[in-house]
C-alpha cells in the first residue's frame, strides 16, 4: 500500500528516541492535512474513485523531498537548496513506488508541478484533477500554518519567525498589483510581512481552482483572519481594499 511506503520511508529519517527531527515533523503533519484537505475536494466535486484516488495519491507524495532536503541542506528554502517539488517528483519515481500503477503519471505530474505558478496547459483529465487538487488541499493548509505560526511565535519582536521580513511596513507597489490584477505574485516581489500575507489573500481572490476549496477557505475563516492580521502590520488602507470580497463567489482559475 502507497502510504505504508511512504509512513516507512519517513520513519528512516527518525532518530535513536523514534522521534522525527521537529522540522521533519512539522513537515509530516502539513502532509496529513493535505490529504484531508485533498480527500474534501474530492467529495465536494464529486470526483469518481479513480479520480479520487489519484489525488489522494498526489497529496500523500507531494512533499516526499522535504525530508532528505532537510538533511542534506539543513534548510527547507528552495532557493537555497533544491526545488523541493523536482526533488519529490524525482525520489518518488527513483524508489518506483508507482510502478505498474496506471495512474502513475498523473500522481507523478501533480507532484511535480504542486509548488509552481503556472499549471500546464493541455493536460488530461485526471492529470488535470489531480494537479488542482494538490494545489488547493496545499494553499488550504498553508493557511493553517501561517495561522499556527503567528499564534505560537513572537513575530513583533523575533524577526526569524518570518524569514526576517519587516513587520511594520506597508505592502509592496508590485504585489498589490499583481493582486488587483488576479495574477500570481512574483516571489522575488515580497519585501514584507504583509506582502507574504497578502499572497494568500491573492490565493483566496484568485488561486483555489475548485468551488470546494472556496467554500471550506471561507468556512474556516481564512480571509477575515488575514485582513485582521494584516491591520496590526499596517495601516495602509490597501488592505481593506483587497480583502473587500466573497471568497464563495470568486471564480476559479
Amino acid at each position: 500500500m502507497l502510504t505504508d511506503l511512504y509512513n516507512a520511508y519517513v520513519d528512516t529519517f527518525r532518530g535513536a528516541d523514534g522521534n522525527l527531527p521537529p522540522m521533519m515533523e512539522l513537515k509530516r503533519i502539513h502532509t496529513a492535512h493535505v490529504v484531508a484537505n485533498a480527500r474534501l475536494i474530492a467529495k465536494g466535486e464529486g470526483f469518481d474513485a479513480e479520480t479520487a484516488r489519484a489525488c489522494d495519491a498526489a497529496a500523500l507524495l507531494h512533499d516526499t523531498g522535504r525530508y532528505e532536503q532537510l538533511k542534506r541542506y539543513n534548510t527547507f528554502r528552495d532557493s537555497d537548496s533544491v526545488d523541493h517539488a523536482v526533488f519529490s517528483h524525482d525520489i518518488v519515481k527513483e524508489k518506483g513506488w508507482l510502478d505498474g500503477d496506471p495512474q502513475r503519471e498523473a500522481i507523478l505530474t501533480a507532484v511535480l508541478v504542486h509548488n509552481r505558478r503556472d499549471v500546464p496547459d493541455e493536460l488530461d483529465p485526471l492529470t488535470e484533477a489531480a494537479v488542482h487538487t494538490v494545489r488547493d488541499a496545499d494553499k488550504l493548509d498553508i493557511f493553517r500554518v501561517l495561522e499556527n505560526q503567528i499564534a505560537t511565535t513572537d513575530w513583533r519582536h523575533d524577526c526569524t519567525a518570518f524569514w526576517n521580513l519587516p513587520t511594520t511596513a506597508c505592502p509592496s507597489p508590485a504585489v498589490v498589483a499583481a493582486i488587483r490584477e488576479e495574477r500570481p505574485v512574483d516571489y522575488q516581489d515580497i519585501k514584507t510581512l504583509a506582502d507574504f500575507v497578502l499572497i494568500q489573500v491573492g490565493w483566496m481572490r484568485s488561486g483555489l481552482h475548485y468551488a470546494t476549496s472556496r467554500r471550506v477557505s471561507a468556512e474556516r475563516g481564512h480571509l477575515a483572519f488575514r485582513r485582521n492580521f494584516l491591520h496590526e502590520l499596517t495601516d495602509d488602507p490597501v488592505v481593506d481594499e483587497l480583502c473587500d470580497f466573497q471568497i464563495s463567489a470568486c471564480a476559479g482559475v
